[in-house]
């Protein structure tokens, strides 16, 4: 087989339509718009959802619940997955380096699953109480990060 030779199959390219070149091309004087109306106007265009003045279908249907636009979506990790990575420090810059976390988001945060056996020491944004609780029983730090310093978590 020969890419050059390659055809597309015969009926499916066609032409491109030339709206607006005479009478004699069949598309003339109103090109397809018919007369008067508002869609006939030069610069018309549609507002999305637009019904013909018909009350629309996303303000017809009724509102449920609560949306909050100042919400943090953290990305997170669980203590499990860090056990099974190689080495002992991790950042969420270097987390995103092994391909564990793919967006960042509002920060990073560490969760309680899975077993952790060996020390390490993890820089992230948030902490959960079992993870925490994990990380130093193995005998690892846990740094927090952000705000104006970072500082290291400790039992209270």
């Amino acid at each position: 087989m020969n890419l050059s030779g390659l055809k597309p199959p015969a009926g499916q390219k066609h032409s491109k339509r030339r709206i607006g070149r005479g009478m004699g091309s069949g598309r003339g004087k109103y090109s397809g718009r018919g007369q008067k109306g508002q869609k006939s106007v030069s610069g018309y265009s549609s507002m999305r959802g637009f019904e013909g003045g018909q009350m629309p279908l996303h303000r017809r249907l009724p509102k449920r619940g609560f949306h909050n636009i100042f919400k943090k979506e953290y990305s997170v990790v669980n203590v499990g997955k860090l056990q099974l990575l190689e080495g002992d420090s991790f950042s969420p810059e270097r987390l995103i380096e092994l391909g564990v976390v793919t967006k960042l988001g509002d920060g990073l945060k560490v969760l309680g699953s899975g077993e952790l056996t060996r020390p390490i020491q993890v820089q992230a944004h948030l902490f959960s109480k079992a993870a925490l609780e994990k990380v130093q029983a193995a005998g690892g730090s846990a740094v927090v990060i952000g705000g104006e310093q970072e500082k290291p978590v400790s039992e209270s």
